[in-house]
């Protein structure tokens, strides 16, 4: 079984899963499932994805399924409720800003569905546009939304436990198992 601390380095594919049904796939990192499922794009770089496991830098969906397979070549499909993916939709994350603050920040067309960034950081999309103010959804794109996840793992290196941040492990409140 793969260990928190090795690189597991995997193929996935993502799709939207409601209830028994899935959807649409919302991410890939397989060429050939993107070719076949028309959703391939020239300037997308398709290979394979590489993560120390146990950080915490993926969903926590994806790094249980890599943690259930034993060896390079072995694939599963996993169920991801929203906590387990992206999380769930946040109401607080959904700011209601003066327009005036938001046009001094980005040359973006202020308009629903545009993508902006604050000066702190924060990317999120612009919902509603008024002569005075533009709310701005700060949730990730796939909160609130059930996945489900194919893994291919490819390869797997390091030592368990290798690289393992304990700031990690304090500040998320999981146990190194």
């Amino acid at each position: 079984m793969v260990a928190d601390g090795q690189i597991a380095i995997v193929h996935y594919t993502a799709r939207l899963a409601t209830g028994d049904a899935t959807g649409e796939i919302v991410d890939t990192t397989d060429i050939d499932v993107a070719r076949r499922e028309g959703i391939y794009h020239d300037h997308r770089d398709y290979k394979p994805f590489e993560f120390r496991v146990g950080e915490g830098n993926v969903v926590p969906a994806l790094e249980d399924a890599v943690r259930d397979l034993d060896e390079p070549g072995e694939s599963t499909v996993v169920r991801a409720e929203p906590a387990e993916g992206f999380g769930e939709r946040d109401p607080a994350a959904v700011d209601e800003l003066p327009r005036e603050t938001v046009e001094e920040v980005t040359d973006a067309t202020l308009e629903p569905e545009t993508l902006v960034t604050t000066e702190d950081g924060r990317s999120g999309w612009i919902t509603d546009v008024t002569d005075e103010t533009v709310v701005v959804d700060f949730n990730h794109e796939l909160a609130g939304k059930g996945l489900e996840i194919e893994v291919e793992l490819l390869d797997v290196h390091g030592e368990p436990g290798e690289g393992h941040s304990r700031n990690w492990e304090k500040k998320s409140g999981r146990r190194q198992e």
